[in-house]
């Protein structure tokens, strides 16, 4: 029997954790000055004096004292808005489905034997364990930009993690000492074990597909409706206050009221065994869902994976919205092989887990090719040695057969899985999805062009919103932070008076050369934020901050006042100062339209993806906008855009419209600045004995044909392009804008209080407290029936 692996050598995963520096912590002039720059293009005239004036007395009374107390608070923590990132999005009481959790729709497998859901989702446990060893052992190389290391802390918080809701917020808890993955299969749960305590895997692949066909067979035989009647899983799309009393609910003993000698033990009830339940899903590795359902257009399978499908049959819930935990990372694997993953956002970031998805997309392609060349290259340092030589002594404690958990359906609980399931049904209803995969051009040609792809795509957004709505609106997109210690993202705010005036000309009938021109300003304005804000200069997460440590204060001043001793209590201040009253005030700058117009976003985006993507997309973030997730490929641009039926398919008819446009007027610029006529190499004709070149070659009649089509262009008609505004054709834009600020100058700007900034973006959080608790090891029983192993 070959030897279990040796001990990993010194993790090389966080070697430069140490050597990253904090998130700066900008001045408070300067931030101000970039906040004022942001909301200018959203507000009225008057409206914005009246932001400044509110900025100026924040500057002039609370500010500096806020500013002082952040940066004392910093001084001891590894990141100034950690803590406040974490509060805001587990202090958020709405369901996180279609609300915090994005997806990713992975491409097909390439390899032929995987193309069915079995081994689809086998191959992809497979690859998805070998990532969990190389986190554990500390193989996994680290993140690097440009040769600058990236933060890989988030890397620690992807598996064996779960938010748990309580009466006072929701909580992250992690088990590093997981080892079992959940299985989901027509709303039913099931378990076993995949790792030994070594993080080496005990299963092969062949092992898992018999396992989950195994699991698929037991679960078709308990029929769709029944099943859906006790799907336990709806219960992570309540609304978070709900779903934590039902899970007190579910993991009290009811022998605890009426026993005599102190509390009963964990066995003595029925209802315990749903505790143990809980236990087993809240510290698996991860959740395989998979699907009875075979989405076919991508907008089906966008939505399968971002919420799951609404389908009813006998009154019954029977679509795959039932067969998800949303608490957790879950692979989603449909009938046909089509995969996906959903996440829970609180604890990482997009970024992390498309490095995660790209890994196991790449593993599995390799490991097909090793199977063709044994000398084929490996993704990971190490590979743990192959369980079918090992002896199975070696394992330790394992359970590797599958196990059903089965809940005791209590009428309380039956009751609150029904109002459950109506209230997500209702959910999907109010969201659509429609998926738009560009493909006459992309990252290549956008490049040729000397555009940004991201800025490119960003105006796009903003040319094709402008076109349906004749206005600019609020836009969101993240922009990575993992350069500093437990970086996460700061918000680019995409409208900039550089892109107001783009899509203004643009919709205008103006030469191609200066719609060019403008667009080409708006692209570098937008670069340079984007590079601000990765840098940690954006205004958004500082004046957050503030804001947050002027709430903590507020609640601090209130407290003391009804303490005779006078003491301060504030954890995050030993010594105020004689100003320190300031900061129970609510400063202006919180109470002014301009902050909650810049923390209202209509149209939140989100640049994400690489080849092993097909789709990545989320939902909106506001009643009247839009959430928009895309791809920039090579030679494509993938979108997937969610509403809450606002013309979702029509924003992306016409953003399709626009892209063929301007890609129109480069092509009309190019030939405008050719003499028209091609040159031609002169060839020097022979005299005597030579023949001629006309001669050894016969002139052929007909018409040179120019503009060529390339095979990488869409047989798209060139009459489509130039048709952004859909037949309305180019309108009066300085006409029409003067008309609706005359009438909204008329106007008193209104005084709005917040009682919590707004959060808009995937990315952005909403306003609240958290504490990520490292979850003890568990000791499980043998929980639940177990499954006799289908042959395959």
């Amino acid at each position: 029997m070959p030897a279990l692996a040796p001990p990993p050598p010194p993790g090389v995963t966080f070697a430069y954790q140490d050597k990253l520096a904090k998130l700066p912590i900008p001045p408070l002039n300067d931030t101000i000055e970039r906040y004022l720059e942001a909301v200018r293009p959203l507000e009225t005239p008057r409206e914005y004096e009246d932001t400044r004036a509110a900025a100026r007395a924040f500057v002039e009374k609370q500010g500096p004292e806020l500013q002082e107390r952040l940066l004392q608070y910093a001084s001891t923590r590894s990141s100034y808005i950690e803590q406040f990132w974490y509060d805001s999005y587990l202090n958020y009481d709405n369901p996180v489905v279609l609300n915090l959790n994005p997806f990713f729709l992975l491409e097909d497998d390439p390899t032929p034997s995987r193309d069915n859901q079995v081994n689809r989702a086998a191959s992809l446990a497979i690859s998805t364990l070998a990532f969990v060893r190389a986190v554990r052992r500390e193989e996994l190389p680290p993140d690097m930009v440009r040769n600058k290391p990236l933060c890989m802390y988030q890397y620690s918080r992807i598996f064996g993690t779960a938010r748990i809701s309580t009466a006072n917020g929701c909580i992250m808890q992690s088990d590093a000492s997981s080892k079992h993955i959940v299985v989901m299969a027509r709303s039913q749960f099931y378990w076993f074990d995949v790792l030994d305590d070594n993080s080496d895997l005990v299963m092969t692949e062949k092992d898992l597909a018999q396992n989950f066909a195994t699991i698929i067979n037991d679960a078709q035989n308990t029929p769709v409706t029944e099943a859906a009647k006790g799907a336990v899983g709806v219960l992570t799309a309540e609304n978070r206050r709900i779903w934590a009393s039902l899970r007190e609910l579910l993991t009290r003993d009811p022998l605890d009221d009426v026993a005599e000698d102190g509390p009963a033990t964990v066995n003595s009830s029925p209802l315990s065994n749903n505790h143990e339940c809980l236990q087993v899903i809240d510290s698996a590795l991860f959740i395989v869902c998979l699907d009875y359902s075979e989405p076919q257009t991508p907008s089906d399978l966008a939505m399968n994976m971002l919420c799951g499908t609404n389908v009813i049959e006998k009154g019954v819930q029977v679509g795959t919205c039932t067969n998800r935990w949303y608490d957790k990372l879950q692979i989603i694997v449909t009938k046909n092989g089509s995969a996906g993953i959903n996440f829970e956002h609180t604890g990482v970031d997009g970024h992390t887990i498309l490095r995660f998805v790209s890994d196991i997309y790449t593993d599995t392609i390799l490991r097909f090719a090793k199977s063709i060349n044994g000398k084929a290259p490996s993704l990971w340092t190490s590979e743990s040695p192959d369980p079918a030589q090992r002896d199975p002594s070696s394992f330790g404690e394992v359970t590797t057969t599958p196990r059903k958990l089965e809940w005791t359906m209590i009428p309380e609980l039956s009751l609150a899985l029904r109002f459950a399931e109506t209230r997500l049904a209702d959910l999907i209803h109010q969201n659509e999805f429609e998926v738009l995969e560009f493909s006459n051009y992309g990252m290549n040609y956008i490049k040729s062009a000397g555009f940004s792809p991201d800025a490119y795509v960003q105006m796009a957004f903003q040319a094709a919103y402008y076109a349906l709505y004749g206005k600019c609106e609020c836009t969101y997109e993240p922009a990575m932070t993992k350069y500093f210690l437990h970086g996460r993202t700061e918000a680019i705010r995409t409208v900039s008076d550089e892109s107001v005036a783009f899509v203004r000309k643009f919709c205008e009938d103006a030469p191609a050369k200066t719609k060019l021109e403008y667009l080409r300003r708006a692209c570098d304005k937008h670069t340079q934020t984007t590079r601000m804000c990765s840098q940690g200069l954006g205004q958004d997460r500082h004046l957050y901050a503030l804001y947050c440590m002027h709430q903590r204060y507020a609640e601090d001043e209130l407290a003391s006042a009804g303490d005779e001793s006078g003491s301060d209590s504030a954890t995050v201040n030993s010594s105020p100062s004689a100003n320190s009253k300031l900061c129970g005030e609510m400063p202006p700058l919180f109470a002014d339209v301009g902050w909650e117009k810049l923390n209202t976003t209509i149209i939140s985006t989100s640049n994400c993806g690489n080849p092993s993507l097909r789709l990545f997309g989320f939902g909106p973030t506001s009643l009247d906008g839009f959430g928009i997730g895309y791809i920039i490929k090579n030679d494509a641009i993938s979108i997937c855009a969610s509403s809450k039926h606002k013309q979702t398919r029509r924003f992306l008819d016409t953003l399709q419209n626009y892209f063929l446009e301007v890609r129109s007027l480069l092509r009309a610029t190019e030939q405008g600045r050719s003499t028209g006529t091609r040159a031609r190499t002169p060839v020097p004709s022979r005299r005597g004995s030579t023949t001629t070149l006309s001669a050894t070659f016969p002139k052929r009649s007909g018409r040179e044909v120019d503009g060529l089509r390339r095979s990488s262009e869409s047989a798209v008609e060139e009459e489509d392009a130039g048709d952004m505004l859909s037949g309305y054709g180019y309108f009066d834009v300085g006409e029409m804008e003067l008309l609706i600020r005359e009438h909204e100058t008329g106007k008193s700007s209104s005084k709005l209080t917040l009682s919590a900034p707004g959060t808009p973006a995937m990315e952005t959080p909403p306003n609240v407290s958290t504490e990520v608790l490292a979850r003890p090891p568990v000791r499980r029983r043998e929980v639940g029936r177990k499954l006799r192993l289908a042959d395959i």
